[in-house]
């Protein structure tokens, strides 16, 4: 048997987002344009009664009053890619790090082409924070909700912390975390 695939749509400064869940868990959070991912087809279900918990948490991050989310996710993919994303989230709000610092944390240093393409089929945007992977150089690589948004959430977060922290700089390290404090 199948399980119920269920939506919602959530407006964010990024646009529309699309939650898609089973009824006790988020599966998916994708943004407008999406790379990979076609959208809702005729057998989901639209509702916005069970997708109330994580509207409320993205608004509370949106308004830099949230930093963490605590709705129950379920990650689909393989050992490895489920191995990534949970990787991903222990990565702090407004800190960044880089595909080898990401594959190195996971145990396999060797396999940061392997964790670019895992972070790349991350299919819960935001939620489990594959916007906080650059590249080796500090520059931004792929995004499968565009680099525009890949950016503007790392500079969001970066905001909100200069706000919570009482500081005016934009600091722009790989491995900066919140109020400035080195992670890793």
């Amino acid at each position: 048997m199948t399980a119920k695939s269920l939506y919602s749509y959530i407006d964010s400064p990024l646009g529309r987002l699309i939650v898609r869940g089973d009824g006790q868990f988020v599966t998916g959070l994708f943004m407008p344009h999406h790379k990979g991912w076609r959208g809702p087809d005729d057998t989901w279900q639209l509702t916005d009664e069970l997708f109330a918990s994580i509207r409320e948490q993205l608004t509370e991050y949106f308004a830099g009053e949230r930093q963490v989310f605590t709705v129950p996710l379920k990650l689909a993919g393989t050992a490895f890619q489920r191995t990534v994303w949970r990787e991903l989230m222990q990565i702090p709000f407004g800190a960044t790090i880089t595909y080898a610092q990401l594959a190195q944390r996971i145990g396999q240093p060797a396999a940061s082409r392997a964790v670019g393409h895992a972070n790349g089929r991350n299919p819960i945007s935001i939620l489990v924070p594959c916007h906080r992977v650059i590249g080796a150089n500090g520059k931004l690589t792929g995004y499968a909700g565009g680099i525009d948004r890949k950016q503007w959430l790392l500079d969001w977060e970066r905001r909100a912390l200069s706000v919570q922290c009482g500081n005016s700089g934009h600091g722009r390290g790989i491995l900066t975390s919140a109020c400035g404090a080195s992670s890793l």
